[in-house]
């Protein structure tokens, strides 16, 4: 498999090197430990938001660390969780007196390893509180977890959350404000092609070429189902079906609708699929407020896509709507 790497070892190294290097004016970078924080970190009487995950799944986390969202980024090694040296020392470096809340994916080694850092935190004297993130309704428990996993919908527990930090809410309203996003936020995706982890240079899965994995994991890791492919209009009812079912979304609700490329789909893929999607919920009397289509939560360079909705109400879309300014997500500064 062709990669634009030089040691597969050192990926994550010069992967956090060259973000550190191109965006400079928002971030600052540290390595060995790696982690990201904002360049004014920290911020005195704000409350910290730091989360953290393997690499590739880039620009998440370390894309969205600036002002409107996330103080600190841990980088793990690739569909790795970093360990807790990193998210302790990122925790410390973003401090600022007010508390400091962990925005966690639902992945065992995530959970453990930011419940670790917390504890020593804590004995440092730093209050921390902690949230997990678990949007997809695509399986409830996979390779790397117990209950649901945390996909794309965690960007949009750490644009929210990150917006109520930075208006000044204290961590027990910023910690109720990013759980109020987990209960409303419902995601599952599509792999069309695999994805080739770095330093394995093979496909971390097998498909057919006329195959389909309904429900994937941002790993790889499996779904619902293998199915032949078709339209992507059968493909979007597949997927928006579970969720809209989940909560559940009915006529009259307001929603974020995030369409999400998985690292290899062309933006005029996504642009269709979004198209569906809206069109599915307009169907059902939900109206589409806000929008996010692109590339937010990779998988590497798989071929696939995630949909993900939002049930909205004015706090959120405010906070929604609260000026950021990160290396992947920009607007009203």
């Amino acid at each position: 498999m062709k990669k634009l790497v030089n040691d597969p070892k050192n990926v994550v190294d010069e992967a956090v090197a060259g973000f550190g290097a191109a965006h400079a004016d928002l971030v600052s970078v540290h390595q060995n430990p790696n982690y990201i924080v904002r360049k004014d970190a920290p911020v005195t009487g704000k409350v910290g938001l730091v989360s953290g995950g393997g690499s590739g799944h880039e620009p998440m986390h370390g894309g969205f660390v600036g002002f409107g969202m996330l103080d600190a980024a841990v980088p793990g090694a690739v569909f790795t969780s970093p360990t807790p040296d990193p998210i302790l020392a990122a925790t410390k470096a973003v401090d600022g007196g007010a508390g400091v809340l962990h925005i966690v994916k639902n992945y065992t080694g995530d959970v453990l390893n930011f419940e670790t850092a917390a504890d020593l935190a804590a004995a440092d004297g730093i209050e921390v509180r902690s949230v997990i993130v678990n949007d997809d309704v695509a399986v409830k428990d996979s390779l790397y977890t117990a209950g649901r996993r945390g996909v794309a919908g965690t960007v949009l527990v750490e644009k929210i959350a990150g917006a109520a930090a930075d208006r000044g809410d204290n961590l027990d309203a910023v910690a109720t404000v990013a759980e109020k996003v987990i209960a409303q936020v419902r995601s599952m995706g599509v792999a069309l092609t695999p994805c080739v982890v770095p330093h394995a240079g093979e496909p971390s899965f097998t498909l057919a070429e006329d195959e389909i994995e309904i429900g994937i994991g941002i790993h790889g890791e499996p779904g619902r189902e293998r199915i032949k492919l078709g339209p992507a209009d059968a493909i979007v009812d597949r997927l928006l079906g579970p969720i809209l079912e989940d909560i559940p979304f009915v006529s009259g609700d307001k929603v974020l609708l995030m369409v999400n490329g998985m690292g290899g789909t062309p933006q005029v893929e996504l642009y269709i699929v979004f198209r569906r999607a809206a069109e599915v919920l307009a169907a059902r009397g939900i109206e589409v407020a806000r929008t996010l289509v692109g590339n937010f939560t990779t998988s590497l360079e798989m071929q696939g896509m995630s949909i993900t909705v939002l049930k909205l109400d004015q706090e959120l879309t405010t906070l929604w709507d609260a000026p950021v300014q990160t290396a992947a997500l920009r607007w009203g500064r």
